[in-house]
């Protein structure tokens, strides 16, 4: 007993740290339990509702009508798509012969290059329809039936490009498909439609950049996706008032009052001193063409326009159960 009076401080911090350790322990005993209990809950819940998932539904006449009838709702809706998709979908897909192709491709980069000649847009020299890589060498007759597909339709794209009379088509990139990799195209289980990615660079005033992007939207002929879009002004500052150049003001005399006939007859009373006094006290009208202030005001410089699509080659249409 004595230990204990002489070492009072020691006693009390190894009293406290016992009973500490026992709360701790009873503490960590409940939460343990707290936790089974509700983790045993959840299992059985989870149980419970995978076993009512796997029931099948109640035979009542108002569940298998109203089970009916959303099924017969969701067949029409997806039948319909289907339907929508058609035009856009290529009844067959035929290999050619590599010198068929040759000859298909020639045209359509003549006919590209015409037309953006037509329209005042520069080309790059290398420009071949986006398959540069055939420019000496002819397609392998595994992959001809899907290139001229896609020759088709970037032909169309070009122009319509050029329609917008851009001022420099800057670059036009097509990623070689699978099949120029020796490789096939297999569509899983749920795939309604192939997609073929082709990059677009160009430059020009806004309004060619705003007729393009609509025309893909109201394409008739295929079916395209924009996936990005990236406009540019190719001036980083903005326009100055300072920048305009204003006209000159135009001074324009009023018509002086003459007979109604016109003519060069002077008609008994009309003195030429009178006419005059006329244009003496007539003020000049000045002028001002506004509107092409307003244009250099405001900049009427070109935008820089990157646009990826995709062409959507929408596969047979998959008949329901």
């Amino acid at each position: 007993m004595s230990w204990i009076k002489d070492n009072k401080f020691i006693v009390a911090l190894g009293g406290g740290t016992f009973l500490g350790a026992v709360l701790l322990l009873f503490l960590g005993l409940r939460g343990s339990n707290s936790y089974e209990e509700a983790r045993e809950k959840f299992a059985s819940a989870a149980e419970e509702a995978s076993g009512y998932e796997k029931l099948p539904l109640y035979p009542k006449t108002e569940n298998r009508d109203g089970k009916t009838k959303s099924i017969t709702e969701y067949r029409k809706s997806v039948e319909a798509l289907q339907e929508a998709f058609k035009p856009f979908r290529p009844k067959e897909i035929k290999n050619i012969t590599p010198q068929e192709f040759t000859t298909h491709l020639l045209a359509a980069n003549s006919e590209v290059r015409e037309a953006f000649e037509e329209a005042g847009t520069t080309v790059p020299e290398a420009f071949f329809v986006g398959f540069e890589g055939y420019k000496t060498s002819l397609a392998s007759s595994k992959t001809t039936g899907i290139l001229d597909y896609q020759l088709g339709a970037i032909k169309n794209l070009m122009l319509s490009l050029a329609k917008t009379k851009p001022t420099a088509l800057i670059n036009l990139f097509r990623p070689p498909l699978l099949e120029e990799q020796n490789q096939n195209f297999k569509p899983s289980g749920n795939t309604v439609a192939r997609q073929f990615p082709v990059e677009i660079t160009f430059s020009g005033p806004e309004s060619s950049a705003r007729e393009f992007l609509s025309s893909i939207v109201g394409s008739k002929d295929q079916y395209f996706v924009a996936r990005s879009i990236r406009i540019i002004n190719e001036k980083k500052d903005p326009p100055r008032a300072a920048d305009a150049k204003f006209d000159k003001p135009v001074e324009s005399k009023p018509a002086a009052e003459s007979n109604p006939f016109g003519g060069g007859f002077v008609l008994p009373g009309d003195e030429p001193a009178q006419e005059e006094a006329a244009e003496e006290e007539a003020p000049a009208i000045k002028t001002v063409d506004t509107s092409r202030i307003l244009s250099q005001v405001l900049g009427n410089e070109e935008v820089q326009v990157f646009v990826r699509l995709d062409l959507l080659e929408f596969l047979p249409a998959k008949k329901l159960p």
